[in-house]
């Protein structure tokens, strides 16, 4: 039998805030150790993978003691905060409750008298999941006849004597979301499961084990007469198994069929893009403008005597669009941290350029783009360019890029959705410029029109960053005068 003193103090458990989540962050306590809560009131602030939650503890009483500092991350099940409910009530007596009984049976008596109050009456739950609900939703009572429920364990049965009969609720089986999912793919219920990992979290050896057929246990038949070899029913053995079916063999017509090895740059490229598809979570999106002006400059500019001796084209504005306006959104220049789960933003941009050569894809940089004048980065271009060609880009102009433009108009085509590569927040592509009618100044008039797309690493990025970059890239190509304006 527990004191007065511990039976007293209430262990308020980390709440399943979110579906399937198995942890949260404290970020802030608003309270401390001897200050009064009453039922409702938010004690905490935590941070899950989905949003920022505030607990509202479900006990009047004195903070006994925090169990984790802000910062910690806890996970769900584990007690955080303890209070002393007969702080304010003297020596009301109250349920006998262990500090850290099992499953907190013994408040289930109560969970029960409180929900056969009147309206208004008792606690109304603000946050789904606290305490020793069931389950994420709390339930009206259902009506009709009871429901018949599994016996209880006698560790919980023992603690429920002399406070009536009723069966302690049943907590959420603990899992992480890829167990969650292995259980459902394996047909396993995971209420069935008999959790081996800390804190009863199950595992997923915990649900093979489950999903692993075990032999039944014999039956003892009953005493019964002799049966004699003419009434006794013939012993059929069970079906065998059937065999697994082998993969079917692909057949391959040599005769007509060309095999090319993939090594080298192809081979790297291959290896780089199925990392980068499925390490950064991908996503593009769309702008659609009218590139007349800009293509009037372009021919402008190839008269321009400073520009003499290099290559002017509508990949030299496109690319100083993208660079001023990385200068106006910075934080879209950076990189991933894996080991340290850190976001690196880069004060430089090397700028790749995606260049199709017979040796394969190569995206060669442009060291410090951002620092060249416009006669500067229309020479590296044109440098870049023919040593791809070329077949002499060596693997320092490889490495260290920061954002990429791939210039899939070259071929005709529209647009697509680029695969970032490996390392760099963003890639853009550009489609084909076409002359479509497009309505310009309140008519419809031919108009240089062409479609952008911009790839990017959203645990770098959000949306909002992506379309302020994309935008502002249209916007310049729109209208180019804001290269002086913005640049």
């Amino acid at each position: 039998m527990t004191t007065m003193t511990e039976a007293s103090v209430r262990e308020f458990k980390m709440p399943d805030v979110g579906e399937g989540l198995t942890e949260a962050e404290i970020l802030k306590w608003y309270v401390q150790p001897g200050d009064t809560v009453t039922d409702g009131q938010v004690v905490c602030e935590v941070e899950t993978a989905k949003a920022a939650v505030e607990l509202p503890i479900p006990y009047d009483g004195v903070v006994r003691a925090l169990h984790f500092a802000e910062g910690t991350t806890v996970d769900v099940g584990t007690s955080i905060i303890a209070v002393d409910v007969a702080g304010g009530a003297g020596d009301a007596p109250v349920a006998e409750v262990p500090a850290q009984a099992p499953a907190q049976a013994p408040a289930a008596p109560e969970k029960k008298a409180e929900a056969a109050k009147p309206a208004g009456a008792g606690r109304q739950p603000v946050l789904v999941g606290y305490g020793v609900a069931a389950s994420s939703t709390k339930r009206r009572p259902r009506k009709g006849p009871a429901i018949t429920v599994p016996p209880v364990p006698d560790t919980i049965q023992a603690g429920l004597n002399g406070h009536g009969s009723g069966p302690a609720l049943k907590e959420r089986p603990l899992a992480k979301p890829p167990v969650r999912k292995l259980a459902k793919d394996l047909g396993v219920d995971l209420a069935t499961v008999v959790p081996s990992g800390p804190d009863g979290i199950i595992t997923r050896e915990d649900v093979h084990a489950a999903a692993t057929p075990t032999a039944p246990a014999p039956l003892t038949a009953p005493a019964a007469e002799p049966v004699t070899p003419a009434t006794q029913a013939p012993v059929t053995s069970p079906a065998p198994a059937p065999a697994p079916t082998a993969a079917p063999v692909p057949s391959y017509d040599t005769a007509r069929e060309t095999r090319v090895p993939v090594k080298g740059v192809r081979k790297a490229t291959a290896a780089a893009m199925v990392g980068s598809a499925f390490t950064a979570p991908h996503v593009t999106e769309f702008v659609t403008i009218d590139v007349t002006r800009t293509l009037k400059l372009v021919e402008e500019l190839k008269q321009d005597k400073d520009l003499q001796g290099v290559r002017v084209n509508p990949l030299l504005l496109i690319a100083k669009a993208l660079l001023v306006a990385i200068k106006r959104n910075p934080e879209i220049n950076a990189s991933w941290d894996e080991a340290a789960q850190e976001i690196v933003v880069k004060h430089y941009v090397n700028l790749g350029i995606a260049a199709a050569t017979p040796r394969g894809l190569l995206v060669p940089n442009i060291k410090d783009a951002h620092a060249k004048t416009l006669p500067q980065l229309a020479e590296s271009l044109g440098e870049l360019v023919s040593t791809a060609r070329e077949g002499r880009t060596s693997p320092a102009a490889m490495q260290g890029g920061t954002v990429t433009i791939t210039n899939v108009g070259v071929f005709g085509v529209d647009t697509g959705t680029p695969i970032l590569n490996p390392g760099e927040s963003a890639i853009l592509a550009v489609g084909a410029i076409r002359l479509q009618p497009w309505v310009h100044k309140g008519k419809v008039k031919p108009r240089q029109v062409t479609t952008l797309a911009l790839s990017f690493d959203h645990r770098l990025v959000d949306g909002e960053l992506g379309s302020k970059v994309l935008a502002d890239v249209a916007a310049i190509l729109e209208q180019p005068k804001k290269l002086i304006t913005w640049g």
